[in-house]
């Protein structure tokens, strides 16, 4: 039996982030996921033991230096090594820029990116003196460019980008690979399908990102050799503009 390692994926919804621990547990790593209600991550955890895996549901909040910090420590302690972790908190709201409260703007901004600095640094703080790791960003569409009514997102979401950026060069050298996923498009959940309903008849045509899809995108991104390491990956429906 090999070395027990585990996947670290915070923001393990009910979409992209679950499929993504579905994809690693399926490969043997334990999957340690975290939402801020740990209830919530109950049907995650029983699927991923009913296919044979191992995984842990943790109720922490991502924007608690000191929730993030005692939870990273608890999965080396009592888990496995963090080998590999994955910030996917989401955050996409839309307000004009007149009716963008602080508080608005605040939250976007500590959920988006001072929550995925918090991650960021406890992995590397992990995985810098074994000299190995993957760390992947979920970035979006605002990741690249800002839109009307996504002032808040899309300044959240450069800042993630920045510091997936700042982050790569940093411990790229050290044997860690960092990169940052644009995920640009409408994702098949129970959102867009009650929301986009045109769009979402369009689903069997490859017009909605398959979190399936999404999660085998992440799992090649780790398995990548460190000779041809991807810092950006961008993945998109065929019928996307872009």
């Amino acid at each position: 039996m090999g070395e027990r390692k585990a996947v670290w994926v915070v923001g393990a919804g009910d979409a992209t982030g679950g499929a993504i621990a579905r994809r690693f547990a399926r490969e043997g790593y334990v999957a340690c996921v975290t939402r801020r209600h740990a209830e919530s991550l109950t049907p995650l955890v029983e699927q991923i033991r009913a296919a044979g895996g191992e995984a842990y549901g943790f109720g922490s909040d991502a924007r608690d230096e000191a929730a993030v910090v005692e939870l990273a420590a608890r999965i080396e302690r009592e888990v496995a090594p963090i080998e590999v972790a994955v910030f996917n908190v989401g955050g996409n709201v839309r307000f004009g820029i007149e009716e963008t409260t602080e508080r608005v703007y605040r939250k976007v901004w500590e959920m988006g990116a001072y929550a995925g600095f918090l991650v960021g640094r406890e992995a590397a703080r992990v995985m810098r003196p074994r000299g190995r790791g993957t760390i992947l960003f979920t970035g979006a569409t605002a990741s690249l460019r800002g839109g009307v009514g996504f002032a808040a997102f899309a300044g959240a979401k450069h800042a993630l980008r920045a510091l997936a950026q700042s982050m790569a060069r940093e411990l790229g050298p050290e044997g860690i690979h960092v990169a940052h996923v644009v995920i640009d498009g409408m994702i098949d959940t129970a959102a867009t399908a009650q929301n986009f309903p045109d769009r979402y008849a369009l689903k069997d045509q490859g017009a909605i990102l398959d979190p399936e899809a999404i999660a085998e995108a992440y799992w090649q991104l780790h398995a990548q050799p460190r000779s041809a390491w991807t810092f950006e990956l961008d993945l998109r429906p065929w019928m996307e503009r872009w």
